[in-house]
């Protein structure tokens, strides 16, 4: 074989793995992304120093910015999560509890929630006598002033500096999987409140702002470092939603789970029927339920509490068939006669479902 049917050969097949990797690599990267919510941070430690300034939500959104540029997670928009928050009706401190912001979570069908605090965010001054051995420390001064009590001709020099905290939580165990920092301290004085607009286009070049992204990029480094640490909570708790059919009118079908357990438009959902119960001999006590698959429902609208969907696969739906999540390919759901079932045409609760 001469050297061009060589390229030629080795040429083939570099393109032909190239390919077979470009199409593989996607589907399995995005299958490890996980999904997380990042909360409005507390700022009650600086309110003094920062007036009206939501120097909390500001961050929050250079915090989701830097994130999704990233692209190791799949974050929740802002304004679907300032939604979720006023009709929960959540005061600031009320979301930075763990067993709240997993309420939220829930909700919000995310893998973790990520809550903060800004600990610190104004002016640190340094001065320095001229003429004299002593010099003074460093003291933390919120946007403008000097140290109090010292006197004397001086040098003072002064920088933005801003600190915050977050964690991240397990929204099903409410575990903290992770604990972060992040610093940032200008290069140059000048602080002021008036000049923290987080949505201005130059903001990360003034004063406020060059300390603010310091900060904000070392501890979004950090959350995005620790992704592996974070469980798929949404495919556990998709394999573990379970419901009831609660309507069904001609192929259109009402069942009694929605947003709150996770399910959204476009969601299928596979439709069983007990047709044996096992019981213990002796106490009566039911050992096991043998079900078929009836039916496949493809849902179209789901609220709060509640989902609408129609029949496409299968047939013989009924009020009271047990319902869950189909995880797998939807091909793969075998679908048993309807004949050789029962079930209760009536459901157990008269409960009024949302729409």
């Amino acid at each position: 074989m001469n050297l061009r049917a060589v390229s030629r050969l080795l040429l083939t097949i570099f393109l032909l793995s190239g390919l077979s990797f470009g199409i593989a690599t996607p589907k399995s990267y995005a299958s490890l992304k996980r999904r997380v919510a990042v909360l409005p941070f507390e700022y009650g430690a600086v309110t003094a120093e920062v007036g009206t300034v939501d120097v909390g939500k500001g961050i929050t959104t250079l915090l989701i910015t830097k994130l999704v540029n990233d692209g190791t997670y799949s974050v929740v928009d802002r304004q679907m999560l300032d939604s979720i928050l006023k009709e929960q009706n959540l005061s600031v401190s009320d979301r930075a509890d763990p067993a709240t912001a997993c309420k939220i979570g829930k909700i919000l069908s995310v893998d973790a929630i990520i809550v903060g605090t800004v600990t610190q965010f104004g002016m640190e001054s340094h001065r320095t006598n001229v003429g004299g051995a002593a010099s003074y420390g460093t003291g933390y001064i919120p946007y403008v002033g000097g140290l109090p009590g010292l006197g004397g001709l001086g040098v003072r020099k002064s920088k933005a500096r801003v600190s915050i905290d977050a964690r991240v939580i397990d929204i099903n165990t409410t575990e903290i999987l992770g604990a972060c920092h992040g610093t940032g301290e200008s290069k140059r004085g000048g602080f002021s409140a008036a000049a923290c607009d987080f949505g201005s286009d130059d903001f990360a070049t003034t004063v406020a702002g060059e300390a603010t992204m310091q900060a904000v990029d070392g501890m979004g480094s950090q959350i995005i470092a620790m992704a592996s640490k974070i469980p798929d909570n949404q495919s556990i708790a998709a394999a573990n939603v379970t419901g009831k059919i609660a309507d069904v009118t001609g192929n259109t079908v009402i069942v009694n789970i929605g947003k709150i357990n996770g399910l959204a438009v476009g969601d299928h959902l596979q439709v069983d029927r007990v047709y044996k119960t096992v019981k213990d001999p002796e106490s009566g006590k039911v050992l096991k339920e043998l079900t078929n698959t009836v039916a496949v429902i493809t849902l179209n609208d789901v609220d709060k509490d509640s989902a609408t969907g129609t029949v496409t696969q299968g047939s013989g739906v009924k009020v009271g068939d047990t319902i869950k999540k189909v995880t797998t390919s939807v091909s793969a759901v075998v679908i048993a006669p309807t004949a050789t079932t029962t079930a209760t045409d009536t459901p157990k609760t008269g409960k009024t479902l949302s729409k």
